[in-house]
């Protein structure tokens, strides 16, 4: 899921408020089960044109009970994704709502591989530096393998829940389609 974000316009910062998002495209530097084309067009009901790019002193964690990542300030190490680019203030509150709690937009610096120019975006970071349910590092290619199908039938539940008047946040959404797809029969 993960996400990072900025806008395009010159002098309007990544604090911007809501109004002024809506006013302004902006580009999201994705690293988790955002990587997946399915996943973004689920959301945002088309794929932006996109860039590789690099996100230095940052890891990209597995977290426990969780098929996707997070990610947290970490020296030296570094975490690769791809930045959205052109993203409306609409599009940018549908990824803040995907994000949920669980995450917190901050404003950080990428390098973009195919021009090698450094740019600031929000990245969707980790709300709890200590939870013990952080291990490891989480490998986009064993999630589009084991878990993209499930994700993206998850991910149109929550933008179905998304339009009902007391829509469910992304987190329960997530944990009751999960819990569901967990107590089906095996197929023999």
């Amino acid at each position: 899921m993960s996400v990072a974000m900025n806008t395009s316009v010159v002098g309007v910062g990544a604090g911007t408020t809501q109004n002024q998002n809506h006013n302004h495209n902006h580009n999201v530097f994705v690293y988790g089960s955002l990587l997946a084309d399915e996943v973004v067009c689920a959301l945002l009901k088309r794929v932006p044109p996109s860039s590789p790019a690099t996100l230095s002193d940052y890891h990209r964690f597995k977290i426990k009970d969780r098929v996707y990542p997070a990610i947290l300030p970490v020296h030296t190490k570094k975490v690769t994704g791809r930045v959205l680019l052109g993203i409306s203030g609409v599009e940018l509150d549908i990824l803040d709502e995907f994000e949920d709690v669980e995450y917190t937009k901050t404003d950080v610096e990428v390098f973009l591989m195919d021009n090698s120019e450094n740019l600031r975006v929000y990245a969707y970071v980790w709300s709890n530096p200590n939870d013990p349910d952080l291990y490891a590092e989480w490998d986009f290619e064993e999630w589009k393998k084991d878990h993209m199908n499930d994700f993206v039938k998850m991910t149109d539940s929550f933008m179905q829940q998304l339009e009902l008047p007391e829509s469910k946040p992304r987190v329960q959404t997530y944990e009751t389609f999960y819990k569901q797809e967990n107590d089906k029969p095996l197929d023999p």
